[in-house]
């Protein structure tokens, strides 16, 4: 099997489950980034952590939804700033919803941010292919 067969069987996969694959890596490369940031910082910085975590992601993050999700061309500043937009959105209801995991439900941050990272996602996905990655209409 060529790699173009590989390819074009991806993109026959409906898009919401390209973005839960694509959106799983992704999810899996930041809790890693957190889980080490908050071993290397400590518990009590998961707030930095989260913010490292972020940070970090947004560029792999970015290029795996551009092109194994929502498969867009060029427009990469616009879709970037856009993405970032996304991220800043998805960003502070994440520190809301880490917050009141912490507060109200499970005093231990690993577990609150994992849990974190799969609520959000149905936003970003929503947010990503309505604006960041909205194709015009022709």
């Amino acid at each position: 099997m060529k790699l173009s067969d590989v390819f074009d069987k991806w993109y026959k996969i409906d898009d919401k489950i390209r973005f839960l694959i694509i959106g799983a890596v992704n999810a899996g490369i930041s809790y890693v980034i957190f889980v080490l940031a908050l071993f290397l910082l400590g518990q009590e910085h998961y707030r930095i952590c989260v913010t490292l975590q972020w940070g970090i992601s947004s560029i792999f993050s970015y290029l795996n939804q551009k092109f194994f999700v929502f498969c867009t061309r060029g427009n990469y500043l616009k879709e970037y700033f856009k993405c970032c937009s996304t991220w800043l959105v998805s960003y502070f209801i994440n520190l809301v919803i880490l917050e009141l995991l912490l507060k109200f439900i499970i005093k231990n941050a690993y577990i609150a941010q994992f849990l974190s990272i799969f609520l959000v996602s149905v936003i970003t996905y929503v947010l990503f292919k309505y604006f960041a990655f909205k194709k015009p209409n022709h």
